[in-house]
């Protein structure tokens, strides 16, 4: 039986994908500048850095490439702030969790004041133990130190938490660490989707699919 859950944030709990491939282009436009086609497919697997750099050399910019990194950031953190939105049957998923006394973490690659930010102004922050992040455990999600360090805050053994991904990657390792699985479609994922399926104790489109949980997990 389950007695915790624990959460990406973005892909799973929140919209937010799309972010980090709008930050560059939005942050040209602030700029005075239009973005290439594309361009936020060329961005996104690079570093802030590295967008900071590849901006700063295509596009002419006179600032510093620190400065750029910054505004990059700040762009991202506004749209945490202001924007982003919780996906389909979220809120619901979490206050039905509440009610069955089964607890919530996040395990996120995300800064944790993004996520707080995030969390408070949709309300769903009161619903989760703690908000752990790669950076505070030493080490992405090729390791599991990100999903020790949020089942810490729950309590709760490996075997009785289960972890929601929209990753593959991130899902494959707390598969190998012992952790129950749920895969979750992110259209940014949709590449992986069918080893996703294949790999994860549960998949599910959304967390509208509740029941599915209950009866895989209860």
């Amino acid at each position: 039986m389950i007695r915790g859950v624990i959460f990406d944030a973005d892909g799973v709990l929140l919209d937010s994908m799309a972010i980090w491939e709008e930050a560059g282009e939005r942050y040209l436009r602030k700029q005075g500048r239009e973005p290439e086609p594309r361009l936020g497919r060329t961005l996104f697997a690079m570093t802030v850095q590295e967008a900071a750099q590849y901006l700063k050399e295509t596009y002419a910019i006179s600032l510093g490439i620190q400065e750029i990194a910054a505004g990059i950031l700040e762009t991202v953190n506004d749209f945490y702030l202001y924007e982003v939105q919780l996906k389909p049957g979220v809120s619901e998923f979490l206050e039905a969790l509440k009610q069955k006394g089964i607890q919530a973490a996040v395990a996120t690659s995300s800064e944790k004041s993004q996520i707080e930010q995030a969390f408070q102004r949709l309300g769903i922050r009161k619903y989760f133990q703690g908000i752990a992040t790669c950076t505070e455990a030493g080490a992405g999600k090729t390791e599991p130190a990100v999903y020790e360090m949020a089942r810490n805050m729950l309590g709760t053994e490996v075997k009785e938490t289960a972890v929601a991904e929209d990753s593959l990657y991130a899902l494959l390792t707390a598969k190998r660490a012992g952790y129950p699985t749920v895969g979750i479609y992110d259209p940014f994922s949709e590449e992986d989707q069918e080893e996703l399926k294949r790999q994860a104790d549960l998949y599910l489109p959304d967390l509208r699919n509740e029941k599915r949980f209950w009866d895989c997990f209860l």
